[in-house]
């Protein structure tokens, strides 16, 4: 299994900045893409933002310019910089990794998800 290990929410006022980071630990043999979503309350859950193998990134429209997502393949951890904050980026983010774990011999694809952590920007 893989584990992801979140961090970094909190309480910001608006026009702040705040930085999540994400950790995966288990079996991984390889990671294909590590991204970020949100599910703000009485709302379903939305794409923020995403990272390839190779680096490439895809933005939400709401958060381009403002958010930056980077990884470190070495380390299987994702960041979400955070900047301009605004209340309606209010909402509990969840880390997504995609990638390939092994069990004993074998190879899977797995699909995990972090525990959330909340972010709160007040005006």
């Amino acid at each position: 299994q893989v584990q992801l290990v979140e961090s970094g929410g909190g309480l910001v006022q608006a026009g702040g900045s705040l930085r999540l980071s994400c950790a995966a630990s288990g079996s991984i043999v390889s990671i294909n893409a590590m991204g970020w979503y949100r599910q703000a309350p009485g709302k379903q859950r939305e794409f923020v933002a995403a990272i390839t193998r190779s680096s490439s990134t895809n933005y939400a429209d709401s958060v381009k310019g403002r958010f930056t997502i980077s990884g470190d393949n070495a380390k299987y951890t994702v960041y979400l910089q955070m900047n301009s904050l605004k209340p309606d980026d209010t909402a509990v983010y969840y880390c997504n990794v995609k990638g390939m774990n092994s069990a004993g011999s074998f190879h899977y694809e797995f699909d995990s998800w972090g525990q959330g952590t909340q972010v709160t920007v007040s005006s």
